[in-house]
């Protein structure tokens, strides 16, 4: 769960996310790098009341801060472009999902099984004492983990945002198209998403709630409906 104290991303629990990790210390590293050099020379200049003019101007102080910047860009262009190609790269998925949004709630549908349901935000009212306020919901969402699942969205009324931090998916549900996202649960647990995109007056009230489980439990939740 995140906190409030939580300055950090969601601990991951697919490849895709541990891989957006890795891409983010990467480029705050670089970009702390070039914060704390560009701080000093700016200290510098301000302090010394010396400064050379062959510092201010000249062709080969130009040339060095040009080239510098054009190689640091490769070093963050390349894994970003890399990150990139994942994300759009396709598996044959075990299971495969269709996300539905509604102002305000989730429909699910897995064709393969024939099993259809709507999620809704359990009011406060109804509360369990171990619930989390805002995020948990009367129907989970039920997959396994070590399984390719693919997740098919879209939208019944208003632009919304199916997003799972944990597993690396924001994927937008837009009325009459079907866009398509990748999941490669590794470990079990319930985790938590939120809609992303501004859908109306009840915006913050439509959570998303995923139990990751073995396939065994996945297969008697099935057999549930």
């Amino acid at each position: 769960m995140v906190t409030w104290s939580n300055i950090m991303f969601s601990n991951s629990n697919s490849p895709i996310m541990e891989q957006m990790i890795f891409f983010h210390d990467h480029s705050m590293l670089i970009i702390m790098m070039i914060t704390i050099i560009t701080l000093y020379m700016i200290i510098n200049i301000m302090m010394n009341s010396f400064s050379s003019r062959f510092l201010m101007e000249g062709q080969e102080i130009e040339t060095i801060w040009t080239i510098i910047p054009a190689i640091t860009l490769i070093f963050i262009a390349f894994p970003s472009l890399r990150l990139l190609y994942m994300l759009d790269e396709s598996f044959t998925p075990s299971i495969t999902i269709k996300i539905i949004g509604h102002q305000w709630y989730w429909s699910y549908e897995l064709s393969d099984f024939n099993i259809e349901f709507d999620s809704f935000m359990i009011p406060p009212t109804e509360m369990k004492p171990n619930s989390f306020r805002l995020l948990d919901v009367d129907n989970r969402m039920v997959i396994p983990f070590n399984s390719h699942i693919k997740f098919l969205i879209s939208s019944a009324d208003v632009i919304h945002s199916w997003t799972i931090p944990s597993l690396g998916i924001k994927m937008d549900a837009i009325p009459g198209r079907l866009n398509q996202s990748f999941a490669f649960p590794n470990r079990p647990g319930i985790f938590f998403g939120q809609c992303s995109e501004i859908c109306g007056a009840n915006h913050s009230f439509m959570p998303i709630s995923v139990e990751i489980t073995s396939p065994k439990n996945f297969i008697k939740w099935m057999k549930s409906f």
